[in-house]
């Protein structure tokens, strides 16, 4: 293999409840051991937490419990085929199919993808259980930098962590320079809806013409993967989809997927959450405010520090541009209750943090703990 798997590549003492010899480290897991914890600044969530609307739903399902959720994920799953295509859901949501977040459906894609050779996307890091379902099912991979086409290729749009963006132009070419015929290609757009109102047009999984076309003619196979947990801040239900470039791959993906993936409380909230227009218009209105703001506060503080990614994310990437710095950042901020991602574990890249955009009375929490940095 020419690039390495990072799934052993953590520190013992960041791990938390991983293990390291067996699963991918990810973030979002310090908060239930702090006695003073304020606000998780270690996940993509959105600021504005899980959507009141949304969650009486849920709860209210819980009275339904003792019965099995509906095997055809009916009729949360045309409510949000009906949230990606409002005019064309009918004829769309045939190529559409619900996980048990995205995680589950990235491991069903590439276990039917073929055999071969796998590659990322062009970017320094990307989001890693990509990598770790490729090495599970023993891919030869590919580094971002090699000049080689690959059987099966990941791309993460928008970039988690790095807020690297590639416009759909820029997508197609890629895809066509490192796809070889016949091969899979799985897309992230899980961070896509947070662009802005208009986010379908700059989304793949509008591009059905493109899609057909590349299968036809190509016999290359693209998957629209998202996770809906950060959007609407609800992590801990796992809620993921996958937009399949035909209604024969979805068909092939529920034959080995387990029957009532999607348990009832998730299918409600799911039914419910694509509804609520206002919790999205304050999402795409206040999120690259607050997003600007911490940067600019954050730059005051330390100006030597370098941000990444675009003005509508979720998060901020950010290069202390020194280890001890950066570790220093994520003790303080874990001991004042606020926890942040480190760069070092799973991405091995130990200057940068990863926090999440948040209101400004918790970002002065954060930022009073910095203060002795």
């Amino acid at each position: 293999m020419s690039a390495t798997n990072n799934t052993t590549s953590s520190t013992a003492a960041s791990n938390g409840p991983w293990d390291a010899k067996l699963q991918q480290f990810h973030g979002g897991q310090d908060w239930a051991n702090l006695d003073n914890f304020v606000e998780d600044f270690s996940v993509t969530t959105n600021a504005f937490g899980m959507p009141d609307s949304a969650k009486r739903v849920a709860i209210q399902s819980v009275e339904h419990s003792h019965h099995y959720p509906p095997a055809d994920q009916e009729p949360a799953k045309s409510s949000l085929a009906r949230f990606l295509w409002p005019e064309e859901f009918e004829t769309e949501r045939d190529r559409l199919i619900l996980g048990n977040g995205a995680s589950e459906l990235i491991d069903l894609v590439i276990r039917m993808a073929p055999r071969g050779t796998w590659r990322p996307g062009p970017f320094r890091t990307q989001y890693k259980e990509y990598e770790r379902s490729a090495c599970n099912n023993d891919y030869d991979l590919l580094s971002a930098e090699s000049l080689d086409k690959a059987n099966v290729a990941c791309l993460v749009n928008p970039c988690n962590p790095t807020g690297d963006y590639l416009d759909l132009p820029e997508l197609k070419k890629w895809i066509s320079d490192n796809v070889l015929p016949g091969g899979y290609v799985l897309i992230d757009e899980s961070m896509q809806p947070w662009h802005s109102s208009e986010f379908r047009q700059h989304s793949l999984t509008t591009q059905r013409q493109y899609v057909e076309d590349l299968y036809k003619e190509q016999g290359i196979s693209i998957f629209v993967m998202h996770s809906w947990t950060k959007l609407w801040c609800c992590t801990g239900l796992r809620l993921g989809s996958v937009v399949c470039p035909t209604a024969e791959h979805m068909r092939a993906i529920k034959k080995i997927q387990v029957p009532w993936s999607v348990n009832t409380v998730a299918l409600a909230f799911l039914n419910a959450v694509v509804q609520d227009d206002e919790y999205l218009a304050k999402t795409w209105k206040m999120t690259p405010v607050w997003r600007q703001q911490t940067i600019d506060r954050i730059s005051e503080m330390f100006p030597d520090w370098e941000f990444h990614g675009r003005e509508f994310l979720s998060w901020i990437w950010l290069d202390t541009k020194s280890e001890d710095v950066a570790q220093k950042a994520i003790d303080l901020a874990r001991a004042a209750g606020v926890p942040v991602r480190s760069g070092r574990p799973g991405y091995n890249l130990p200057t940068f943090i990863r926090l999440a955009v948040r209101e400004s009375a918790k970002v002065d929490v954060l930022l009073g703990a910095w203060k002795s940095i």
